[in-house]
């Protein structure tokens, strides 16, 4: 199974409109950073986690031309802003996207995008097929089982994902040890890490490190940073050797 970073970034992407700072100037391509996404592919299947603002140009970047499901985290505009873009795969695959989402990111779908689920559509929108997730309830995407982890972004229930010994979570800033056990054993583990001080509703660098410590996965790769973070090369230089600051682009590979 193969992950590949599409998007690292926070909610502004990295670099931010007007920012001076020396890591949105940099020239180093690990500090830029689109909107948080991955792309999950196994055999012949293509499943991408959370559809940003970034879609249409993640989708060019890693060049897959089909698409066997779209799972989401939660329904904040920079994990679902681009799912109008999935318009390109039903014109080349002739059928709908499936979809996968728990109620309240369903609720909050059909008022971003509400013509996608009017009961008159325009011709040549997207055209989707819901299925609703549960936590503690795996589902399946194209023959891939995924177990759900319920994590806490401040107050929003967020949700990550096991796939066989990889996990990915992220906007998170606390998890309950029910859903840590849903980690443990893991040989993968992707967690969000914002910046160095302290955040209302996103781990900082220290505390990720912390939640590696305590879970022990054999690696670890952080995402969803911020330009105050900093840079790409002297934050790695600063972590445990099976950490790492994950970037743009990066493919793993995983058991």
């Amino acid at each position: 199974m193969n992950i590949t970073f599409l998007g690292t970034g926070t909610s502004q992407g990295v670099p931010l409109i007007g920012c001076d700072c020396a890591v949105c100037q940099s020239t180093d391509s690990r500090d830029k950073r689109l909107r948080t996404s991955i792309l999950v592919q196994t055999d012949s299947k293509n499943i991408v986690i959370d559809s940003g603002p970034d879609f249409r140009q993640q989708m060019l970047s890693c060049g897959i031309k089909t698409l066997d499901g779209l799972v989401f985290t939660h329904a904040h505009k920079d994990h679902i802003a681009g799912m109008d873009d999935i318009r390109g795969f039903n014109f080349i695959m002739q059928k709908p996207i499936e979809i996968y989402c728990s109620d309240d990111v369903m609720d909050q779908m059909k008022k971003e995008f509400a013509y996608i689920f009017a009961e008159h559509k325009y011709p040549g929108i997207p055209d989707v097929s819901i299925n609703q997730i549960y936590n503690d309830v795996k589902f399946d995407v194209a023959g891939i089982q995924i177990t759900p982890i319920e994590v806490m972004h401040y107050k929003l229930p967020v949700m990550g994902f096991r796939i066989n010994d990889f996990v990915y979570i992220t906007d998170a800033n606390f998890i309950a040890d029910k859903e840590k056990e849903k980690i443990k054993g893991c040989h993968t583990l992707v967690l969000n890490a914002l910046r160095k001080e302290k955040h209302i509703s996103h781990f900082t660098l220290d505390e990720a490190i912390e939640i590696v410590h305590e879970l022990k996965p054999k690696r670890a790769y952080f995402t969803h940073l911020s330009h105050q973070m900093g840079k790409h090369e002297s934050v790695q230089q600063h972590l445990p050797d099976n950490i790492f600051i994950a970037h743009d682009n990066l493919t793993i590979q995983c058991p």
